[in-house]
């Protein structure tokens, strides 16, 4: 049976027939560009350098990010059995909940008898978040398939950040639409303020947000997707919950297998970690701020901040996740104060109040799961390299880190402007200044740009023919003669321009391609796969693109993988 004939995006969902009438195959072969990282603004030194020259940041990772070091990974794995079959049996209840199907069944009962897992997660966002939480499954799915053929079996697992607390980042979404950028924005109330946000329920209020996006959808899939996020999004769902269904739907058929921490399963069987963070938190606090102050003597940075008094964990008070600090021999979580004697025993009463900082979930992560690689973003890469030292300290191996792929997606409608005014991508993150100037050389009535491009040429055709009799009289002139004419061609240049911005003024064309240019391709002034829902082009070109993605994110060094694996990825779809 054909793709197009299983579910709304072309893939089995759930064991059912789902056919989208007329879906057909919507991804021909795709124009693709690469831009090196360290073009593109706002990329730290770390990230770049761990990219392009690994072998200057290799001592804060414990392997390198290729084929070869997620194999050494992969060697180094000891799960303990009791471990691997409490989580799996976690998993299997997990993941019936959510809607996965029997690929990812099929996935866990891999995991069950012994293989590697290739993980990768993200916070609960809105509508599964930006983009960059689509590419991130994808990249774990097809990481894992390249391994296995490799002779280590490995399984894809994403990990849900349920156990979050800051709701402000995870409470919206914004998409781009025939109205422009939209923000589609659930307001906290004050009694969730502070509660991990896999515990915060959508209420009543969820309702009229998802109308509101589905009716901005639009494609041969945006039922199929319509469909997916009425169905995840509930007023009795979590932000966990909704995002962990939604996902399931939008990647049916690859195996995806979701863990959300936040059981008290998983907690029990990670006490140990909880208490050799809170009996070691001087210790570890010292570890990982040496680690800090030496990237910044590298000249690097260090991603998370180690104040003064920190711990590696986090405790619930009234319900509320608040940051656990040493002073003077005590702990504090918010205003409570706490000895060290009752912290050990709610750990082994109620572990599930405790949670782990950015710096010690992902020893948590791989305590439960036999993690050989792990795929992160710019940030994750960069905070991975101060939590080496945690992963030493309590695990005594570390996976292999590796970046996610990164992609802009250029629809046909957004590629016909970049052509029309002659602009290439990185102009676009240049800057508007830098993008109107160009589009006030082009934006011109046809008989006036005609009439300047001709005469520019003549203007050129004019200067040259200076060249021969000048440099007869006295060579020394024709340096002259070369600066009049980059005077003379920079003041042409400058009258079209402003005959371009009046033209703009009487119409305000300009204005609004503008606007459409950077909503699509560079919205909120950074990289679209940060800020854009990946909803919209899933809406547009279903399931297909989704496989020509995974199919662009092999592991750079692998049989698979292309020239634009450790690069940025502009697409023109």
């Amino acid at each position: 049976m054909s793709r197009s004939a299983f579910g709304p995006f072309g893939r089995a969902w759930n064991g059912l027939s789902l056919l989208v009438p007329g879906a057909a195959c919507m991804i021909s072969a795709m124009e693709s560009h690469c831009l090196p990282f360290r073009e593109i603004p706002s990329t730290t030194k770390l990230f770049s350098t761990f990219l392009d020259d690994f072998s200057r940041v290799s001592a804060y990772y414990a392997h390198p990010p290729s084929e070869a070091g997620i194999l050494a990974a992969a060697r180094e794995i000891r799960l303990d059995p009791a471990i691997r079959r409490g989580v799996v049996d976690v998993l299997r209840e997990q993941n019936r909940k959510l809607g996965a199907g029997a690929d990812t069944e099929r996935n866990i009962e891999r995991l069950a008898a012994g293989a590697a897992a290739i993980v990768t997660g993200q916070q609960v966002g809105l509508f599964s978040g930006p983009a960059y939480s689509v590419f991130k499954a994808l990249c774990a799915v097809r990481f894992a398939e390249q391994i296995t053929r490799r002779g280590v079996d490995a399984v894809p697992i994403f990990w849900l950040a349920t156990e979050d607390h800051d709701l402000a980042e995870v409470n919206h979404t914004f998409c781009d639409t025939r109205s422009g950028l939209v923000r589609y924005e659930l307001p906290a109330t004050e009694e969730q303020t502070g509660r991990r946000v896999g515990e915060v329920t959508f209420g009543d209020a969820i309702g009229p947000i998802v109308e509101q996006l589905v009716e901005g959808l639009e494609g041969p899939f945006a039922s199929g997707v319509a469909a997916a996020l009425r169905e995840s999004y509930t007023p009795a769902d979590t932000y966990g919950s909704a995002y962990g269904k939604l996902m399931a739907r939008l990647l049916a058929g690859r195996g995806i297998i979701f863990i959300d921490p936040l059981d008290v399963r998983l907690h029990r069987l990670a006490a140990g970690v909880y208490r050799q963070a809170l009996d070691e938190s001087d210790s570890l606090r010292e570890a990982t701020d040496a680690r800090s102050k030496e990237l910044d003597r590298s000249g690097f940075h260090a991603q998370v901040k180690v104040a003064p008094g920190s711990t590696l964990l986090f405790f619930n008070v009234n319900g509320k996740r608040q940051p656990l600090r040493r002073h003077e021999g005590k702990f504090t979580a918010g205003d409570s104060g706490f000895s060290v004697e009752a912290l050990r025993g709610a750990i082994e009463s109620d572990p599930l109040a405790f949670s782990p900082s950015v710096l010690l979930r992902p020893v948590v992560q791989d305590t439960l799961l036999p993690t050989a690689a792990y795929i992160g973003g710019p940030a994750e890469v960069a905070y991975m390299a101060q939590a080496a030292v945690v992963y030493q300290k309590v695990l005594g191996r570390m996976p292999a880190i590796l970046p996610r792929a990164s992609f802009t997606l250029i629809e046909p409608a957004i590629a016909r402007f970049l052509s029309k005014y002659h602009l290439e991508f990185q102009d676009v993150l240049r800057g508007p200044q830098h993008v109107r100037a160009q589009m006030e050389q082009k934006f011109l009535p046809d008989v006036l740009a005609r009439r300047f491009d001709s005469d520019e040429e003549k203007l050129r055709e004019m200067l040259k023919s200076y060249g021969a009799a000048i440099e007869k009289l006295d060579r020394s002139l024709l340096g002259t003669l070369e600066a009049v004419e980059e005077k003379m061609l920079y003041q042409f240049a400058k009258l079209k321009e402003k005959v371009g911005r009046a033209e703009n003024f009487r119409t305000g064309v300009l204005d609004e391609h503008q606007r459409i240019l950077f909503d699509a391709i560079y919205p909120n002034h950074e990289l679209q796969e940060r800020s854009l829902s990946a909803l919209p082009f899933i809406a547009a070109h279903g399931s297909d693109l989704l496989d020509e993605l995974a199919r662009l994110s092999a592991i750079p060094d692998s049989a698979d993988g292309g020239s634009c694996a450790h690069q940025h990825q502009v697409l023109f779809l």
